[in-house]
């Protein structure tokens, strides 16, 4: 817990705690999360803070768990690139969208039931139908902390496109630009196609939406400390770690052949090793930081001819 960075681990432990409460409360019959919850907007029991509290309570342990999971496996990368205060404006932020979301996906769904339900049914009688309807209403409760970590999933995949990332069950590793996408795809089908499966798949896509518009908006503004040197060096430092345990056991099947001779052919084919190759991004990241921090300094307009082109360049990789 010492290596994960204090918005993340931080967020954890507040979930685990309320997770133990509301298990152990509900022994004693106290509901906690009718309580932290997001009711239906239009529902007696539905309050604003639940828009935040929300992200905070879950269903069982299962959600609790692959939700945390994917916080800890990408929310500590998405935090060391940004900072705390960022990634914490950025989480928060995700799970309200992601609750707007689910808002609308409701009571489109409230409207459609009382249209097709009632006779004549208009616009007009929408509060007067949802009164009527008030305990069917209050059922209507969304819990977990999906949409904020789907947020969290697009901008591991924005910041880190080229990342290849293994999925169970899937036998290779995947680029992260695809597995969002995949992900984004999924949920959209699901959105349209299930119902009554107790996953608030909107929910999940209001997340993404709102995040893909945050980072677009700090993109076109990186005056907002926008800084990707920490999360690339986190890489940098794995790629490392495992290229040192590769090149050792290349050596040791290198020597191995020379002992037992050659095969009459020696390939004078020069490719760029693994640690040139490094070099060779960490500088060119240093150059796109430079670039970044002088429109920080004194705007876009300031840039030469080479530098807009380089940056232009990169944006494309």
């Amino acid at each position: 817990m010492q290596n994960i960075p204090t918005v993340t681990r931080n967020l954890l432990v507040a979930n685990l705690i309320i997770y133990l409460a509301t298990v152990v409360l509900g022994n004693f019959g106290v509901d906690l999360n009718n309580l932290l919850g997001l009711h239906f907007i239009l529902a007696p029991d539905f309050h604003t803070y639940q828009l935040f509290t929300y992200m905070f309570a879950h269903g069982g342990l299962s959600h609790i768990f692959f939700n945390m999971f994917a916080l800890w496996m990408f929310g500590r990368i998405v935090e060391t690139t940004w900072g705390p205060r960022k990634f914490l404006f950025y989480y928060i932020v995700c799970g309200i969208g992601a609750g707007l979301f689910q808002e609308l996906a409701q009571f489109c769904q409230f409207y459609m039931l009382a249209h097709d339900m009632i006779p004549g049914f208009s616009f007009s009688q929408t509060m007067l139908v949802a009164e009527s309807n008030a305990t069917f209403l209050n059922a209507w409760t969304t819990v977990g902390a999906s949409g904020a970590i789907y947020g969290i999933l697009l901008a591991f995949g924005m910041l880190y496109p080229e990342e290849r990332i293994f999925i169970f069950p899937l036998p290779v590793p995947i680029k992260a630009k695809w597995f969002v996408m995949g992900y984004a795809a999924i949920e959209l089908f699901m959105a349209f196609t299930t119902s009554g499966d107790g996953v608030a798949h909107l929910a999940h896509l209001g997340g993404m939406v709102f995040g893909y518009f945050l980072i677009r908006y700090w993109r076109r503004n990186p005056s907002i400390n926008y800084n990707r040197r920490g999360g690339q060096s986190f890489f940098d430092s794995l790629r490392q770690q495992w290229e040192q345990r590769t090149h050792r056991s290349a050596d040791s099947f290198g020597k191995s052949s020379t002992r037992s001779g050659n095969f009459g052919f020696q390939s004078d084919t020069r490719r760029e090793s693994d640690w040139d190759y490094n070099a060779r991004r960490k500088a060119e990241q240093e150059e796109v930081d430079r670039i970044l921090d002088k429109i920080r300094r004194s705007g876009y307009d300031s840039l030469t001819r080479e530098e807009k082109q380089r940056l232009f360049d990169n944006s494309r990789k």
